[in-house]
């Protein structure tokens, strides 16, 4: 979770998905059993919550026991405790979820699935072919890449998510439902925060207008309602704590961190979410033609892609863009130095685009050409395998 107030969506998702799993596998529906504790008063009703709902069972089936916002119950450790010792919970699966403890380490964020991994769940690739693919190999077939491409053009649609992953699979669409969840969970846990849904809406559609742009909290101050830099800054670092948006700063490049005084980019965390905010404020006749024109158009879908991009790196690395005499859309930070990164997805290619790039040893172009090859004498990489060879997230 990303913060103690705030309950991620992808967790819940989860968690409803494996217990609509645990169904449809042939699990009798009364076997799984989900509670809240914030209506659950002590440890004494959590465990007579637990022993009437295994009463209903028989004694030697299997049950599933699911708490959730486990911290509200009163000393609730005592009373699973209490379970365990007492053999209660020997034929039971136990799923707790709450808010954070004394842990040291007390942040954990569930990123939607990166490129590599919907390519491997969806079998695009086989094994194999998926190997080759990530070990650069040089005579890696353009059957291959042709099929990497494809794969990447539908990640722009479906994101990391399962349920557009799986609506696009079973629909050839991703349903107006599946986007109004998402961004209703935006907006509830906003609303939940105290902030204003007319706030919410402007800042949202402030990120959208400007996207891919370099934006201050003064500039946004102007263009909305809203007048003060420090409540769209607020707004914005809770968006940020959600995982539902990332902030690129600048590169301070003798630091190697953040140069927070130079504008900044606001990118979705994911495409899917970008496609659900924007069905969410625009209200469209038909959501999905309005998301297949997103990513068709040239300049909208480089965008899309930039903070693709943007987002795979940051999982793994701080993660910036570079601001001097040009820009450079991303750079890296690993090895005690920086890797600039510049994303070409329109097939326009002019000078001045790769300036600031070409300035770098170690700057490297992600295109859509189907090779290796450079321009201007920079390296390029096809985008969709530069995406496939980055480091497993751990």
């Amino acid at each position: 979770m990303a913060d103690d107030q705030t309950r991620e969506v992808h967790l819940w998702t989860l968690v409803k998905q494996w217990m609509s799993a645990l169904v449809r596998g042939g699990a009798p529906p009364l076997s799984v059993q989900f509670v809240t504790g914030e209506l659950i008063d002590d440890h004494h009703s959590l465990v007579r919550l637990f022993q009437e709902w295994r009463d209903t069972l028989d004694i030697d089936s299997f049950g599933y026991f699911l708490v959730d916002e486990v911290t509200y119950i009163r000393d609730w450790d005592q009373g699973m405790k209490f379970l365990a010792d007492a053999g209660l919970l020997a034929s039971t699966a136990v799923l707790l979820t709450g808010r954070r403890g004394d842990a040291d380490i007390v942040d954990f964020h569930l990123h939607p699935l990166d490129f590599r991994d919907v390519v491997r769940l969806k079998g695009a690739l086989s094994n194999e072919d998926l190997e080759t693919a990530v070990r650069a190999d040089p005579d890696l077939s353009m059957t291959i890449v042709d099929r990497l491409f494809e794969e990447f053009g539908t990640y722009l649609i479906h994101g990391g998510y399962l349920t557009a992953i799986n609506d696009v699979a079973e629909t050839g669409r991703i349903r107006t439902a599946t986007l109004r969840t998402y961004s209703d969970w935006i907006r509830g846990d906003m609303l939940k925060r105290g902030k204003r849904e007319q706030s919410i809406r402007e800042i949202l559609g402030g990120i959208i207008k400007r996207y891919g742009s370099q934006v201050t909290w003064n500039a946004l101050s102007r263009d909305l309602s809203i007048d003060h830099p420090a409540t769209i800054a607020d707004y914005v670092s809770l968006l940020e704590q959600m995982d539902a948006v990332f902030v690129r700063y600048a590169l301070r490049e003798d630091r190697l961190g953040p140069a927070p005084k130079k504008a900044r980019k606001l990118d979705f965390a994911d495409p899917f979410i970008l496609h659900a905010v924007r069905t969410w404020l625009e209200s469209p006749p038909d959501p999905w033609e309005n998301i297949l024109s997103a990513v068709s158009e040239p300049s909208s879908a480089s965008h899309i892609v930039e903070a693709v991009v943007a987002n795979h790196l940051s999982r793994r690395y701080p993660t910036y863009y570079i601001k001097a005499e040009g820009e450079v859309d991303a750079a890296y930070v690993h090895g005690e130095r920086f890797h600039p990164v510049e994303v070409k997805w329109t097939r326009q290619r002019r000078p001045s685009d790769i300036k600031q790039i070409a300035k770098y040893p170690n700057g490297v172009i992600w295109d859509r050409g189907r090779r290796p090859g450079e321009i201007h004498g920079v390296p390029t990489i096809p985008l969709p395998l530069a995406l496939l060879r980055l480091e497993p997230v751990l």
